[in-house]
């Protein structure tokens, strides 16, 4: 290698945004406090790490996800609640099925709802993962429950 030349790791370490290395480390946090709490504490501190986590969102981030975690709760109480990379999601046994991505994570245009492979969205060769949203209306939040009891079905 020549002097001008980056190292292996110095090029793949530089390959991350500062949000995608704190995204990250929120998720690695995650892993070690449920490690140490346990599965009978697992619902209830997750859905209080979701909902500390909500609070500190931009007032639009904030509006979209708390909406969206009722939405979430209340179509798929089957869900456990939890972060996931910094962000609210909602996992069935242990794997996570969907989550909020706020925009303001990423620094991106509009907010996500995203869907993992655990969701049951499965149509034909080719279906949509995640759902950008700028504001919900009523009739998007019926396309929510459908799509969140269509994720959830067995």
């Amino acid at each position: 290698m020549t002097a001008k030349q980056k190292s292996p790791t110095a090029q793949s370490s530089a390959g991350f945004t500062a949000e995608e290395r704190a995204a990250m480390k929120d998720h690695a946090q995650e892993l070690k406090a449920a490690a140490r709490r346990g599965a009978k504490a697992a619902r209830a501190d997750g859905e209080s790490d979701l909902l500390a986590k909500i609070a500190e969102m931009s007032p639009p981030d904030r509006a979209l996800a708390e909406r969206i975690h009722a939405i979430v709760t209340a179509a798929a109480p089957e869900l456990a609640p939890k972060t996931w990379y910094g962000m609210p999601a909602y996992a069935r046994d242990g794997k996570v099925v969907c989550f909020f991505q706020p925009a303001e994570k990423f620094k991106a245009r509009y907010a996500t709802l995203g869907f993992n492979d655990p969701a049951n969205l499965d149509e034909g060769t080719m279906w949509p993962t995640a759902y950008a949203i700028t504001k919900l209306t009523a009739d998007d939040e019926a396309r929510i429950v459908a799509l969140v009891k269509k994720a959830t079905a067995a």
